[in-house]
């Protein structure tokens, strides 16, 4: 199938963008294949340290001629996504001695979770965690003795954070190892509605609470397709899974011989076989374009629309939000899994999966066929799925068809036309809107503009019965300078009983709204943010403001407005407490959420 010429166009512009950062980042990696892991170059003193605890692998380590494998991982066991880690290391060492190598844990990296923090102090600090992780596995790989490595991550910084540090280490192969989704538990859509009935003080805290814990209930990550999610929907479309990896259930026979596959593959493809495949190579330009292709095909999270762009920088390469809308245009949405319909990704990836997707996205001539990827040239490989044989893992033709066409329909007869993504600019600055899950009728909105600082204080209006008409809802200063840049997906139940009332209702924000957001249209990631004096920071409330998601336009409809000096706001509680003080220098370093809101990359 011809390449789509959206797609074609797009991803020359971004080649031509990246030429002078993306050849030097290439120079860089060749030197440092060709100078190679300095382990054979160790002094005695050096290896005797690397090597002390390594047992029986001592001897294979210290000869240095087969291959050793770094494992990283965000193992922990108060998050339900990565609980699983907690054996990996174990089977994964086994596997690679059986297959002639060695692995020792390179190190660990933290992992946050937006469900816990959600709406909490700790938010504020969750996305710079993303910064953190890259650091840390920096830090892990720095040792410069692994001929490949492995990253257990899944959730929503630690993967994209994962990501640049396997880029800035691109030298060497890297293999993504996921955990899986837990098992299915209460529907999303009965999850939601009593979220909604709490908020509007229908039920009280012990059946939110209920409702909670039988939605979130055993290991793995959660169901509804967020930002987690996403993640492993990205490294199959960008090959840094094996095929068919992400949505296997934890603690399986099946997800722990994957485990084994992917630490024999990892050391499969180093430098010392015939196969060599380091990171620098899978993460190209056309790798890049088709994980936004997927993105915008499963109607994934509004969050890579953030970290995507950083994780391009991290290997040269210069993304633009604008990229994202145009690639969404031509994709269709061929998925509904929550909040984007009932279904949840067990159900999604028994329907058929990212295997059926990526089959039809190709045919479509919407993907790049042509990619590295850690199983082989082509992305042809993703199209089959993974099969228990004995002990191991064998790769089969998928089913060629979605078997529940109300999650998963072909390219050529999508539930939408387009992915529901657009970018956004007006003389309120640039943003993105998510519209995959947003009723047309509520595409376009004008209304009043009410103006809050903080989302606690939107949720107080709410209770004061203060909403009684159309309403575009400002939260203002929640930009990565001004705060780190939380969620304000707490908003969301509020936001959707205005709605439920019948009132048109927008919220506009220079901070993010989750994956798991939903219905009501929302401007998020607004360049440049209020701390920094962007429009935003001029607005009033009464100011008439439209959103038009299908003009990808948004405005305050006020003369005089550009020449109004912008407001400041004492932010000065944001740099302390539950160790925000400590990330002072990425609040003041950090750039911009359209340019992916790093301060490493």
């Amino acid at each position: 199938m011809t390449l789509n010429s959206t797609v074609a166009q797009v991803t020359d512009r971004i080649i031509a963008r990246s030429r002078p950062t993306r050849t030097a980042y290439l120079e860089r990696m060749a030197r440092a294949v060709a100078a190679g892991p300095a382990r054979s170059h160790l002094t005695c003193g050096n290896q005797a340290h690397a090597y002390a605890a390594m047992g029986g692998d001592k001897a294979a380590l210290a000869d240095a001629r087969a291959p050793n494998l770094g494992i990283v991982t965000a193992y922990n066991d108060m998050l339900s996504a990565h609980q699983p880690f907690e054996t990996f290391p174990a089977l994964i060492k086994d596997a690679v001695r059986k297959a002639g190598g060695t692995a020792q844990v390179a190190g660990g990296v933290p992992a946050m979770c937006d469900g816990v923090t959600q709406g909490q102090t700790g938010m504020e600090l969750s996305l710079f965690s993303r910064d953190v992780i890259a650091l840390a596995a920096g830090v892990a790989l720095s040792h410069n003795t692994f001929d490949a490595a492995v990253f257990l991550g899944v959730c929503d910084k630690i993967v994209p954070g994962l990501v640049m540090a396997a880029a800035s280490f691109g030298h060497i192969p890297a293999v993504f190892l996921p955990a899986g989704p837990m098992t299915s538990g209460l529907p999303n859509d009965e999850k939601a509605k009593v979220r909604q009935q709490f908020a509007a003080g229908e039920v009280g805290r012990d059946k939110l609470m209920e409702a909670e814990m039988a939605s979130y209930h055993g290991p793995g990550t959660c169901t509804f397709y967020g930002t987690a999610n996403s993640n492993q929907m990205l490294m199959e479309f960008m090959g840094l899974h094996l095929p068919g990896a992400s949505f296997v259930n934890p603690n399986t026979p099946l997800r722990d011989a994957l485990t084994a596959a992917g630490a024999e593959r990892a050391i499969a493809i180093t430098a010392l076989g015939n196969d060599f495949r380091p990171a620098s190579q899978v993460l190209d330009e056309k790798a890049f374009v088709n994980g936004i292709v997927g993105l915008m095909a499963t109607g994934g999270s509004t969050n890579l629309v953030l970290h995507l762009p950083a994780m391009a920088r991290a290997a040269g390469i210069i993304l633009d939000i604008d990229d994202f809308a145009a690639l969404s245009a031509v994709t269709p949405l061929m998925a509904k899994v929550y909040p984007n319909g009932l279904a949840d990704v067990n159900h999604f990836h028994a329907a058929g999966g990212l295997g059926f997707m990526i089959g039809e996205l190709l045919d479509a001539g919407l993907l790049h066929p042509d990619t590295t990827t850690v199983a082989g040239d082509g992305l042809a490989h993703y199209t089959k799925e993974p099969k228990l044989q004995g002990d191991h893992v064998e790769w089969h033709d998928g089913a060629g068809k979605s078997l529940n066409d109300k999650i998963l329909r072909p390219a050529h007869d999508a539930f939408q036309p387009s992915g529901g993504l657009k970018s956004l600019e007006g003389n309120l600055g640039r943003g993105v809107i998510k519209t995959s899950a947003v009723a047309p009728e509520r595409h376009v909105i004008e209304a009043k503009a009410r103006v809050f600082h903080d989302q606690e204080d939107v949720k107080a209006a709410f209770r004061a019965g203060e909403f009684t008409e159309d309403t575009v809802v400002i939260v203002r200063f929640q930009g990565p300078r001004a705060n780190g840049m939380p969620e304000l997906h707490s908003l969301t139940p509020t936001l959707a009983v205005l709605q439920d009332r019948g009132l048109k209702v927008a919220l506009v924000t220079d901070g993010r709204m989750s994956g798991a957001s939903g219905k009501v249209p929302a401007a998020i990631h607004v360049c440049p943010e209020a701390a920094m004096g962007g429009p935003l920071a001029k607005l009033r409330d009464g100011d008439l403001v439209r959103l038009d998601a299908g003009a990808g336009t948004l405005e305050v409809l006020e003369d005089g407005f550009e020449t109004r000096a912008p407001v400041t706001a004492d932010l000065s509680a944001n740099g302390q407490g539950l160790g925000r003080e400590l990330f002072e220098v990425f609040r003041q370093n950090v750039g911009l959420a359209t340019e992916g809101a790093a301060t490493v990359v």
